[in-house]
């Protein structure tokens, strides 16, 4: 994987529990990588069928309407398909460690702390989504509380510093590149009389970062390279304390994933920026209708690429725009039109959309039970690019812990990265 972090420091080369059940889920990610490395869309059949066939049979044999149930919770899921796959590996003499992919019992929670009482929390509230406020009280709950300053890192209209501000009775600096953002977030920091300064500035920009040794850096929810870049910044400067929850793996500037730790540089992976929306492919919130919206909008998009498929010749996946939510209130035919002309492909005057809509639906159900196989393996991958970074701050010279600060019910992405630095004569065991 093309990268050029910093080197690890001596002190850290030895290896780490973070670091050697790194190579345990790099070891099975390899080993599996035909069943979740996959691109549903492009498939006529399942493409590991030959080599898993009590798997596909497995599969085939879940109702339609089960699926989402299965797919919902991942121990579910793995008590429905683990014994079919180990049968498939018994059979071809392979041995996988598949107890990891219950991987995500390793992350334990701290109970809920009470920052302050529900009557002040009602005032900080004000203009947020329950579950979002749910995130931020839980987040600024689980930090650590040291004497430092505190960086709040891409802070949007800084509600998790203003919290942190009131509740630690600390000096918070956010950081936000919209302006917009910025004065929004002064006007509220300056009606309730709180040490919260706005600095509207690039995270990308190193001299911009506002990073220094003795400074708390936190982050909740930074997209992609927007945490990659702080844990690197953050790292360079030697920034005491980091928290961070990632979020959005996949919203990266390269092509392919850029690894940051050893064990991962020497990994045999390439992730491109498709295999690493795996990991946010699980709704543990969705509600049925959002559901049936999603079910019906991937048929139809199945059903359009056949049509398309037939009209240019040409057996290859073709993206189409993002959709709006109106235009599934319609009918299929014009959902092909509005396609057709997004793409500049002329139909002939006359087809028969109400094939090709079946097409769709058949094409569903088998990308449907792609996904579920290749979701046995979401969280293994989140778990692989959380040690990353893990691993990567280790390197550092940090002593880190990874934990959940709240429960999937408020979000997946739950997981939570806190990490110190380390005085020269200390070493991470």
């Amino acid at each position: 994987m093309p990268n050029t972090p910093p080197k690890p420091m001596q002190k850290t080369a030895h290896k780490t529990q973070q670091s050697a059940l790194f190579k345990r889920l790099d070891t099975l990610l390899v080993q599996s990588r035909d069943l979740w490395q996959v691109k549903a869309f492009d498939c006529m059949t399942l493409p590991w069928a030959a080599q898993f066939p009590r798997l596909a049979e497995r599969v085939w044999s879940i109702a339609d309407e089960d699926i989402d149930d299965l797919d919902r919770e991942q121990s579910t899921l793995i008590a429905a398909l683990l014994p079919s796959l180990t049968e498939d590996l018994i059979e071809a003499g392979l041995e996988w460690e598949l107890s990891l992919l219950d991987i995500t019992a390793l992350l334990c929670g701290e109970p809920d702390r009470a920052l302050m009482s529900d009557r002040e929390l009602s005032h900080f509230s004000a203009g947020i989504k329950g579950r979002k406020w749910e995130q931020i009280n839980a987040f600024a709950g689980q930090i650590t509380r040291c004497d430092s300053d505190v960086l709040e890192w891409c802070a949007g209209k800084g509600h998790l510093g203003r919290l942190i501000a009131k509740a630690h009775n600390r000096s918070v600096v956010s950081l936000e590149w919209q302006q917009s953002l910025c004065e929004a977030g002064t006007t509220f920091a300056e009606q309730w009389h709180l040490p919260q300064t706005f600095i509207c500035a690039d995270a990308f920009a190193a001299k911009q970062s506002q990073l220094k040794v003795n400074q708390q850096v936190v982050a909740l929810h930074a997209c992609g390279d927007l945490h990659v870049e702080l844990l690197r910044l953050a790292s360079s400067a030697g920034t005491r304390n980091i928290a961070l929850s990632p979020c959005c793996y996949h919203l990266i500037r390269a092509k392919e994933y850029e690894a940051l730790s050893v064990g991962a540089r020497n990994s045999q992976l390439n992730l491109s920026r498709h295999d690493l929306q795996l990991p946010l492919q699980q709704s543990t919130i969705a509600g049925s209708k959002q559901q049936q919206l999603r079910h019906k909008e991937i048929a139809w998009r199945l059903g359009f690429d056949s049509l398309q498929r037939e009209v240019r010749g040409c057996e290859q996946y073709l993206p189409i725009p993002s959709v709006k939510q109106s235009q599934f209130s319609g009918d299929f035919s014009a959902f092909c039109l509005w396609a057709a002309q997004s793409k500049s492909i002329l139909l002939p005057t006359e087809l028969n959309f109400e094939y090709f809509e079946q097409l769709g639906l058949k094409r569903q159900r088998l990308t449907r039970r792609i996904d579920l196989v290749a979701h046995l393996f979401r969280a293994l991958l989140e778990h692989w690019l959380l040690l990353d970074r893990v691993c990567f701050l280790e390197e550092q010279g940090y002593r880190v812990s990874l934990s959940k600060f709240c429960s999937e019910r408020v979000t997946p992405r739950n997981s939570f990265i806190q990490a110190e630095k380390q005085a020269n004569n200390e070493f991470i065991l």
